[in-house]
Protein backbone atom coordinates (compact mmCIF):
# COMPACT_ATOMS: atom_id res chain seq x y z
CA UNK A 1 0.00 0.00 0.00
CA UNK A 2 3.07 2.73 0.88
CA UNK A 3 4.24 1.59 -2.25
CA UNK A 4 1.05 2.36 -4.33
CA UNK A 5 1.05 5.43 -2.61
CA UNK A 6 4.35 6.82 -3.29
CA UNK A 7 4.16 5.98 -7.12
CA UNK A 8 0.66 7.58 -7.01
CA UNK A 9 2.01 10.50 -5.59
CA UNK A 10 4.87 10.52 -8.08
CA UNK A 11 2.23 10.28 -10.96
CA UNK A 12 0.42 13.41 -9.27
CA UNK A 13 3.96 15.33 -9.04
CA UNK A 14 4.68 15.00 -13.20
CA UNK A 15 0.82 16.51 -13.89
CA UNK A 16 0.23 18.80 -10.93
CA UNK A 17 1.80 21.77 -8.99
CA UNK A 18 0.46 24.19 -6.65
CA UNK A 19 0.65 27.75 -7.73
CA UNK A 20 3.67 28.65 -5.77
CA UNK A 21 5.56 25.60 -7.00
CA UNK A 22 5.15 26.81 -10.29
CA UNK A 23 6.99 30.54 -9.82
CA UNK A 24 10.05 28.16 -9.75
CA UNK A 25 11.93 26.29 -12.70
CA UNK A 26 10.05 22.99 -13.99
CA UNK A 27 12.67 19.82 -14.40
CA UNK A 28 12.79 19.57 -18.51
CA UNK A 29 11.25 15.83 -17.92
CA UNK A 30 7.81 16.99 -16.63
CA UNK A 31 7.41 19.81 -19.02
CA UNK A 32 7.96 17.86 -21.91
CA UNK A 33 5.86 15.11 -21.08
CA UNK A 34 3.03 17.45 -20.01
CA UNK A 35 3.16 19.39 -23.73
CA UNK A 36 3.51 16.12 -25.52
CA UNK A 37 -0.21 15.12 -23.33
CA UNK A 38 -1.47 18.43 -25.09
CA UNK A 39 -0.44 17.78 -28.27
CA UNK A 40 -1.96 14.29 -27.98
CA UNK A 41 -5.13 15.26 -26.44
CA UNK A 42 -5.28 17.77 -29.09
CA UNK A 43 -4.62 15.72 -32.22
CA UNK A 44 -7.07 13.06 -30.95
CA UNK A 45 -10.06 15.98 -30.51
CA UNK A 46 -8.97 16.77 -34.70
CA UNK A 47 -8.90 13.15 -35.39
CA UNK A 48 -12.11 12.76 -34.04
CA UNK A 49 -13.99 15.57 -35.28
CA UNK A 50 -12.94 14.43 -39.25
CA UNK A 51 -13.93 11.23 -38.93
CA UNK A 52 -17.49 11.96 -37.67
CA UNK A 53 -17.71 14.20 -40.63
CA UNK A 54 -15.77 11.51 -43.02
CA UNK A 55 -13.87 14.07 -44.87
CA UNK A 56 -11.13 13.05 -47.52
CA UNK A 57 -8.09 14.77 -47.73
CA UNK A 58 -7.21 16.00 -51.40
CA UNK A 59 -3.51 17.69 -51.00
CA UNK A 60 -2.47 16.76 -54.56
CA UNK A 61 -4.59 19.44 -56.01
CA UNK A 62 -3.33 22.59 -53.24
CA UNK A 63 0.30 21.64 -53.42
CA UNK A 64 0.70 22.27 -57.38
CA UNK A 65 -0.34 25.68 -56.27
CA UNK A 66 2.56 25.65 -53.73
CA UNK A 67 4.32 29.07 -55.12
CA UNK A 68 0.78 31.33 -54.34
CA UNK A 69 0.88 29.99 -50.67
CA UNK A 70 4.80 31.02 -50.54
CA UNK A 71 4.29 34.42 -52.87
CA UNK A 72 1.22 35.69 -50.31
CA UNK A 73 3.17 34.11 -47.08
CA UNK A 74 6.57 36.79 -48.60
CA UNK A 75 4.06 39.48 -49.14
CA UNK A 76 2.44 39.41 -45.44
CA UNK A 77 6.25 39.76 -44.47
CA UNK A 78 7.10 42.31 -46.10
CA UNK A 79 3.32 43.92 -45.33
CA UNK A 80 3.65 42.61 -41.60
CA UNK A 81 7.13 44.57 -41.18
CA UNK A 82 6.79 47.82 -42.90
CA UNK A 83 3.32 48.34 -41.28
CA UNK A 84 5.16 47.98 -37.84
CA UNK A 85 7.65 50.53 -38.34
CA UNK A 86 5.60 53.21 -39.51
CA UNK A 87 2.43 52.32 -37.04
CA UNK A 88 5.14 52.60 -33.66
CA UNK A 89 6.42 55.98 -35.35
CA UNK A 90 2.69 56.61 -35.51
CA UNK A 91 2.08 55.16 -32.39
CA UNK A 92 5.01 57.49 -30.87
CA UNK A 93 3.37 60.87 -32.28
CA UNK A 94 0.25 59.84 -31.51
CA UNK A 95 1.37 59.50 -27.72
CA UNK A 96 3.21 62.27 -27.55
CA UNK A 97 0.42 64.61 -29.04
CA UNK A 98 -2.06 63.50 -26.43
CA UNK A 99 0.31 65.23 -23.52
CA UNK A 100 1.47 68.22 -25.88
CA UNK A 101 0.34 71.37 -24.36
CA UNK A 102 -1.43 72.43 -27.92
CA UNK A 103 -4.90 72.05 -27.04
CA UNK A 104 -6.11 71.15 -30.73
CA UNK A 105 -3.31 68.35 -31.22
CA UNK A 106 -4.09 66.99 -28.14
CA UNK A 107 -7.99 66.71 -29.43
CA UNK A 108 -6.90 65.79 -32.82
CA UNK A 109 -4.95 62.57 -31.48
CA UNK A 110 -7.72 61.79 -29.29
CA UNK A 111 -10.32 61.77 -31.95
CA UNK A 112 -7.66 59.79 -34.33
CA UNK A 113 -7.37 57.31 -31.35
CA UNK A 114 -10.90 57.30 -30.05
CA UNK A 115 -12.63 56.95 -33.89
CA UNK A 116 -9.80 53.97 -34.95
CA UNK A 117 -10.63 51.88 -31.36
CA UNK A 118 -13.90 52.72 -31.76
CA UNK A 119 -14.51 51.21 -35.42
CA UNK A 120 -13.71 47.70 -37.12
CA UNK A 121 -10.53 47.50 -39.60
CA UNK A 122 -12.75 45.79 -41.77
CA UNK A 123 -14.74 48.95 -42.64
CA UNK A 124 -11.74 51.48 -42.28
CA UNK A 125 -9.87 49.45 -44.71
CA UNK A 126 -13.27 49.48 -47.21
CA UNK A 127 -13.56 53.04 -46.39
CA UNK A 128 -9.92 53.77 -46.91
CA UNK A 129 -9.74 52.04 -50.42
CA UNK A 130 -12.44 53.15 -51.95
CA UNK A 131 -13.12 56.81 -50.96
CA UNK A 132 -10.16 58.26 -49.44
CA UNK A 133 -7.88 56.34 -51.87
CA UNK A 134 -10.28 57.48 -54.89
CA UNK A 135 -10.36 60.85 -53.93
CA UNK A 136 -6.66 61.24 -53.98
CA UNK A 137 -5.86 59.09 -56.65
CA UNK A 138 -4.18 56.59 -55.35
CA UNK A 139 -4.03 53.18 -56.80
CA UNK A 140 -1.75 51.29 -55.28
CA UNK A 141 -3.29 48.39 -53.16
CA UNK A 142 0.09 48.07 -51.43
CA UNK A 143 0.79 51.70 -50.17
CA UNK A 144 -2.86 51.99 -49.23
CA UNK A 145 -2.81 48.67 -47.08
CA UNK A 146 -0.06 49.21 -45.65
CA UNK A 147 -0.66 52.60 -44.83
CA UNK A 148 -4.54 51.54 -43.24
CA UNK A 149 -3.02 48.53 -41.09
CA UNK A 150 -0.32 50.96 -39.71
CA UNK A 151 -2.86 53.50 -38.71
CA UNK A 152 -5.15 51.14 -37.18
CA UNK A 153 -2.26 49.39 -34.86
CA UNK A 154 -0.86 53.10 -34.48
CA UNK A 155 -3.75 54.23 -32.54
CA UNK A 156 -3.50 51.15 -29.91
CA UNK A 157 0.34 51.29 -29.65
CA UNK A 158 -0.16 55.00 -28.84
CA UNK A 159 -2.47 53.77 -25.79
CA UNK A 160 0.16 51.58 -24.74
CA UNK A 161 3.17 53.81 -24.69
CA UNK A 162 0.83 56.79 -23.33
CA UNK A 163 -0.01 54.50 -20.10
CA UNK A 164 3.56 53.81 -19.73
CA UNK A 165 4.97 57.05 -19.51
CA UNK A 166 1.83 57.77 -17.24
CA UNK A 167 3.36 55.25 -15.12
CA UNK A 168 6.52 57.75 -14.34
CA UNK A 169 5.88 58.68 -10.51
CA UNK A 170 5.26 62.90 -10.71
CA UNK A 171 8.06 62.98 -7.71
CA UNK A 172 10.51 61.58 -10.68
CA UNK A 173 9.50 64.63 -13.13
CA UNK A 174 9.55 66.62 -10.62
CA UNK A 175 12.91 66.31 -9.93
CA UNK A 176 13.90 65.86 -13.68
CA UNK A 177 12.55 69.60 -13.62
CA UNK A 178 14.74 70.79 -10.37
CA UNK A 179 17.47 69.53 -11.90
CA UNK A 180 17.24 72.01 -14.61
CA UNK A 181 16.61 69.16 -17.12
CA UNK A 182 15.04 70.22 -20.92
CA UNK A 183 11.60 68.31 -21.96
CA UNK A 184 13.62 66.51 -24.53
CA UNK A 185 16.11 65.10 -21.91
CA UNK A 186 13.56 64.20 -18.90
CA UNK A 187 11.86 62.18 -22.07
CA UNK A 188 15.14 60.79 -23.08
CA UNK A 189 17.16 60.15 -19.60
CA UNK A 190 13.99 59.42 -17.16
CA UNK A 191 10.89 59.15 -19.26
CA UNK A 192 11.53 56.45 -21.52
CA UNK A 193 14.06 54.01 -19.75
CA UNK A 194 11.82 53.56 -16.80
CA UNK A 195 8.61 53.33 -19.24
CA UNK A 196 10.22 50.83 -21.78
CA UNK A 197 10.02 48.11 -19.15
CA UNK A 198 5.90 48.38 -18.84
CA UNK A 199 5.67 49.62 -22.88
CA UNK A 200 7.29 46.59 -24.43
CA UNK A 201 5.51 43.27 -23.97
CA UNK A 202 2.14 45.33 -24.54
CA UNK A 203 4.12 46.32 -28.22
CA UNK A 204 5.54 42.84 -28.54
CA UNK A 205 1.65 41.40 -28.07
CA UNK A 206 0.66 44.56 -30.76
CA UNK A 207 3.19 43.17 -33.43
CA UNK A 208 1.14 39.94 -33.26
CA UNK A 209 -2.10 41.29 -33.53
CA UNK A 210 -0.76 43.89 -36.75
CA UNK A 211 -0.03 40.42 -38.47
CA UNK A 212 -2.73 38.42 -38.16
CA UNK A 213 -5.00 41.74 -38.99
CA UNK A 214 -3.10 41.82 -42.73
CA UNK A 215 -5.53 38.85 -43.35
CA UNK A 216 -8.34 41.53 -43.96
CA UNK A 217 -6.46 43.62 -46.70
CA UNK A 218 -7.37 40.67 -49.20
CA UNK A 219 -10.65 42.81 -49.14
CA UNK A 220 -9.01 45.26 -51.63
CA UNK A 221 -7.25 42.06 -53.88
CA UNK A 222 -3.98 42.45 -51.82
CA UNK A 223 -1.86 39.27 -52.93
CA UNK A 224 -0.98 38.44 -49.73
CA UNK A 225 -1.18 35.11 -47.53
CA UNK A 226 -4.87 34.76 -47.04
CA UNK A 227 -5.91 36.24 -49.98
CA UNK A 228 -3.96 34.00 -52.22
CA UNK A 229 -4.82 31.24 -50.17
CA UNK A 230 -8.61 32.43 -50.80
CA UNK A 231 -7.73 31.88 -54.81
CA UNK A 232 -6.27 28.36 -54.45
CA UNK A 233 -9.17 27.96 -52.15
CA UNK A 234 -11.70 28.96 -55.34
CA UNK A 235 -9.53 26.99 -58.01
CA UNK A 236 -9.65 23.32 -56.05
CA UNK A 237 -12.63 23.25 -54.05
CA UNK A 238 -10.21 22.37 -50.81
CA UNK A 239 -10.87 24.51 -48.07
CA UNK A 240 -9.82 22.73 -45.26
CA UNK A 241 -6.56 22.00 -47.08
CA UNK A 242 -5.92 25.60 -47.58
CA UNK A 243 -6.72 26.33 -44.14
CA UNK A 244 -3.83 24.20 -42.68
CA UNK A 245 -0.86 25.69 -44.22
CA UNK A 246 -2.07 29.39 -43.77
CA UNK A 247 -2.97 28.47 -40.19
CA UNK A 248 1.02 26.96 -39.89
CA UNK A 249 2.45 29.72 -42.07
CA UNK A 250 0.84 32.73 -39.63
CA UNK A 251 1.70 30.68 -36.60
CA UNK A 252 5.59 30.73 -37.49
CA UNK A 253 5.27 34.31 -37.62
CA UNK A 254 3.40 35.24 -34.38
CA UNK A 255 5.10 32.37 -32.23
CA UNK A 256 8.10 33.60 -32.05
CA UNK A 257 6.66 37.28 -30.86
CA UNK A 258 4.05 35.20 -28.40
CA UNK A 259 6.98 33.65 -26.85
CA UNK A 260 9.33 37.08 -26.89
CA UNK A 261 6.23 38.72 -25.07
CA UNK A 262 6.20 36.07 -22.61
CA UNK A 263 9.60 36.48 -21.75
CA UNK A 264 9.35 40.14 -20.94
CA UNK A 265 6.36 39.71 -18.93
CA UNK A 266 8.26 37.00 -16.89
CA UNK A 267 11.45 39.58 -17.23
CA UNK A 268 9.65 42.71 -16.16
CA UNK A 269 7.88 41.51 -13.38
CA UNK A 270 11.26 40.12 -11.58
CA UNK A 271 12.68 43.32 -12.24
CA UNK A 272 10.30 45.18 -10.42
Amino acid sequence: MAALEKTLRSVRRLFWRSTDELRAPLPVAVVAINWLLAFLLLSLLCVYSFSQIQYTWNWDSVTNYANMFWNGWFTTVEISAVSLLFSTTIGLIAAMARRSGFLALRALSRIYVEIIRGTPLLVQISFGFYVVGTAFHVENRFLVGVTLLSFFSGAYISEIIRSGIESIGASQLESARAIGLTKFQTYYYVIFPQAIRVILPGLAGMFASLIKDSSLLSIIAIGEFTYNAQQVAGLTYSQFEVYVPMAIGYLILTLPISLWTQSLERRTKFET
